[in-house]
């Protein structure tokens, strides 16, 4: 019996120890895989964006439910275009975000007028989250750096 109970306790200090090290894992899709998702993502909102305008456009809280979608489509085709850009090596700026911008408002204006509005206001929302999110990790990352 007290064999069996020792084998229990190691046991159970084994599966505490894998548990406490599987918490520190940073689970993160590499640019690549973000790259391809954000693409599959951006398809798929955007076909439903078509499909639904009818729908989206029949009163104003579906419209902006509709300018909510296509500022979507700008989080990820900037996503796309960021993670692009990365694997080739260069950085991206300002132009990445015109162009997901760009082609967000285009998205937004076959919905309804009022999108293209709402999609612009909510782009600017879902931006300034990002670039203070951005901050926080490269903080993060400097951290780390001047520990080591």
């Amino acid at each position: 019996m007290h064999g069996l109970h020792q084998c229990f306790l190691r046991l159970r200090s084994e599966a505490f120890h894998f548990r406490c090290s599987f918490s520190r894992v940073e689970v993160m899709a590499g640019p690549g895989r973000s790259m391809l998702y954000s693409l599959l993502l951006f398809a798929i909102t955007f076909s439903l964006l078509e499909m639904y305008r009818e729908k989206l456009a029949s009163s104003e809280l579906l419209t902006i439910a509709g300018g909510f979608i296509s500022s979507l489509l700008f989080v990820l085709l900037l996503t796309f275009i960021g993670n692009y850009q990365e694997s080739c090596g260069s950085r991206t700026g300002w132009g990445a975000v015109v162009l997901a911008e760009s082609a967000a408002l285009i998205a937004a204006s076959t919905v309804h007028r009022v999108c293209i509005t709402t999609c612009f206001l909510f782009s600017a929302a879902f931006l300034y989250e990002i670039d203070k999110l951005s901050g926080v990790m490269i903080a993060k990352t400097d951290s780390k750096v001047k520990r080591y």
